[in-house]
Order: C-alpha cells, then structure tokens, then sequence
C-alpha cells in the first residue's frame, strides 16, 4: 500500500466522499476540520460565480483554522470532477483554470478518462486520484496518468458500482501499488479496517456523512437514512438513466412505484416525469444505510469512527 504524504495526518484514513447536490463549503470544511478529507463536485457550485466563491470560502475557512491552532489536523479538501466532454465543456474549461489558480492539492476525476485532466494537476504539483468499478477501467486510468484509484464497488451510494470489494480491492493491487480508497456500503471504523485489510488506504464514505448536523439536505433525507435499512436501497436506472442506489422511501415520496420504475430511453435519459429530478427529489444511499442510527457532528462522527478503527484488530 501507497498512502499519499499529505495525508499522512489524517485523524482516521477517510474521505467524506463528493456527493452530487449534497456536499458543499460547510461540509467540506466541517470534514477536513475533524481530520479527514472533505471533498465535494465541482456541480454542486451551479455556477462558474459559485464555484469560484465556494473555493476562496473553503481555502479561506481552512487556513484560519489552522492558523487559529496550529496542533489541530486540518485535512486537505478534494474537488471531484466530470471530465465527460458535452455538454459541461464550458465549465470544466473555466472550474479547471480555477482547480489550478488554488492548486488544489487532490482532484478527483470521474465520467471520462483522466488523461485530459492529469497535465494539469500535475503541471501545478497536485495528486489526480480516479473513480473505478472495473479492473478493465482501473488499468486505463492508470495508464491515463491517474496518481490514485478509488475501487467503486458494490454497495456504494449514488452511482454505484457492482463489484464486490473482495475481488475488485485485491485485483486492483495485483498491478497497482499507489494510493487506492475503497467505496461502498463503509459505515464504521470496523468497515475502514476492512478496506485497508483487504488492500486499501483509505475508505470512501459519503452516506454516513449525509446524516449529520452539518449537511445541508432537508432534515427529512437525514431521518430517511436513519430509518431505512439496507433492504431499502434500490439499485435501478430509471432515476437518472445509470445505474444508482436510491432510498425506497424517497422513490415512494416522489410518487413512484419501486416496482414499476419505467425504463430509462437511453443513458442519462430518465423516462421519469419531468417535475421528478433524481438527487433533488428522489435521495440516493448506500447499503451502509443499516448502520446509520443517529445525526451527530461530524466531529463526533469522526471521533467515533476513530474509536471504532482503534478497537478493532
């Protein structure tokens, strides 16, 4: 295994993963301020405006929290990226530029090769780490200039992969030794030193995350996280035309049948009705959802999650 320096620090080695309309500065800053890495999509900023105002409002947060107490872990935060061509062109033109005046120190890529991104990042001393659900796209990546991999794999909210973490974690290290993070269904510190026993550095955690104080979803999307199981989350592409994990519940609430989900017309081309936008309206959650009890902090989430990864051998 190959952890990356600047994350040697870390109070437990996680990242509180992007999530599409759910992460944003608060979060982010509330995450790398508890010692973990926080990260959001460059998206979730609906404008070249916002996305500018949101990076100056995280460097700005972070550096006076560091300044205020120099002994605290303060984590680097990430941007994820979709380097998918059209119809984002315009924005990934202008968030890159961006990504490069603040020298982000990790990008995450996703939605593409991470060729087109790697010059970049790395012209100004950045690390590019890219999303994976295959071996097959885990050795393009690399070959692409990828620095670092994320396995996505079975179990993972939003759009999921469908690997099982004991086979994709182990064959991705038959050809990878660099920094690898494990997604999918990590709820506790016991799942973080699963990944890492199976290969991994670091844990991919978005749903947990979702479900505390400082996340900024309707308080409703929270409580349906504590309340659903497992057995609640739907893996379909009806929602947002790729396959993605969604909450039973919040397909219910917005008046869809889970049984009768109408059959996407192409990829990224929901045959939902046009008043039902997927992640605004139908919620997305891992399996990890069984886990879920409560609404803390996210420093108490991660001070648990700490304990937790201690405890366990």
């Amino acid at each position: 295994m190959a952890a990356l320096p600047l994350l040697n620090h870390l109070r437990v080695p996680v990242f509180c993963a992007p999530m599409f309309l759910v992460s944003d500065p608060h979060l982010v800053v509330a995450a790398c301020t508890a010692g973990v890495v926080g990260t959001f999509n460059h998206l979730n900023a609906r404008t070249a405006g916002d996305f500018e105002r949101w990076m100056d409002e995280i460097t700005a947060r972070l550096d006076e929290a560091r300044r205020a107490d120099p002994r605290r872990t303060v984590a680097p935060f990430a941007v994820n990226v979709a380097v998918r061509r059209a119809p984002l062109e315009e924005r990934y033109d202008h968030d890159m530029e961006v990504i490069r005046e603040h020298e982000v120190p990790l990008v995450i890529s996703m939605n593409g090769s991470p060729r087109r991104i790697a010059e970049t990042v790395h012209g100004y001393g950045g690390v590019l780490i890219h999303d994976v659900p295959s071996v097959e796209l885990a050795r393009k990546a690399v070959d692409a200039g990828a620095d670092g991999l994320i396995a996505l794999c079975g179990g993972a909210g939003g759009h999921t992969g469908t690997a099982s973490p004991f086979a994709l974690v182990p064959q991705i290290r038959r050809f990878f030794d660099g920094p690898l993070a494990l997604a999918g269904a990590v709820s506790d510190g016991r799942g973080i030193r699963a990944a890492q026993a199976l290969g991994a550095d670091y844990a991919y955690m978005g749903t947990r995350f979702i479900a505390t104080q400082e996340c900024g979803v309707p308080t409703a999307y929270k409580e349906l996280l504590v309340s659903q199981g497992t057995e609640d989350v739907i893996a379909t592409d009806a929602i947002t035309g790729l396959q993605a994990n969604f909450l039973r519940g919040s397909i219910v609430g917005a008046g869809l049948d889970p049984a009768a989900l109408p059959v996407p017309k192409g990829l990224f081309q929901p045959a939902i009705p046009e008043d039902v936008k997927g992640w605004r309206d139908v919620w997305s959650g891992g399996h990890g959802v069984g886990l879920i009890d409560d609404i803390p902090s996210v420093a108490e989430l991660v001070d648990r999650l700490r304990r937790e990864y201690l405890a366990t051998s």
